[in-house]
């Protein structure tokens, strides 16, 4: 297993931090991405590149997330107003370095199309290799990618790059 986290870790890790948007998030989501791969290495399908299928366990392991966030949000945690409003500002926020308009743009796109646009276009998956991970058919990645494109266009209509 050490000779496949030196090979496919740094791309990994690099997956985990574009979609969790911070370092701490992508290093949980890294962590748990190994622990699931070593316990189910037995069920790996040698038919699929084994990036694809860490990739494919990193972005389960990522929705999952975001279900339990649904489920039980942070804010009802507290019992009132002025609890959240103590602990909030307190909180530390990293602010990105160079954040660009297009990266901005990008990572406020609903996460169905933000997956898609970061395995297509930063990943540089194919159609078949981001239709893989994502648990969904080709053309399904394909729609999803003509959409997040009119999306990007819309917000980003006023930019010089577009």
């Amino acid at each position: 297993m050490d000779e496949k986290i030196k090979l496919y870790g740094p791309r990994l890790f690099g997956l985990c931090l574009t979609l969790c948007r911070n370092k701490d998030d992508a290093w949980d989501l890294y962590q748990d991405t190994w622990l699931k791969a070593c316990e189910r290495q037995e069920q790996y399908n040698k038919t699929m590149a084994y990036d694809k299928w860490l990739s494919a366990i990193c972005v389960n392991k990522y929705r999952d997330k975001l279900r339990r966030q649904k489920i039980a949000p942070f804010l009802e945690m507290f019992a009132t107003t002025e609890d959240k409003d103590a602990v909030m500002e307190n909180v530390y926020i990293e602010e990105p370095e160079d954040f660009s308009e297009v990266s901005e743009a990008v990572n406020n796109l609903p996460d169905k199309y933000r997956q898609a646009v970061l395995l297509f276009y930063f990943e540089e998956k194919d159609i078949k290799g981001t239709a893989q991970i994502m648990g969904i058919p080709e053309g399904t990645v394909k729609s999803r990618l003509l959409k997040a494109r009119k999306m990007l266009k819309e917000v980003l209509k006023d930019e010089w790059y577009i």
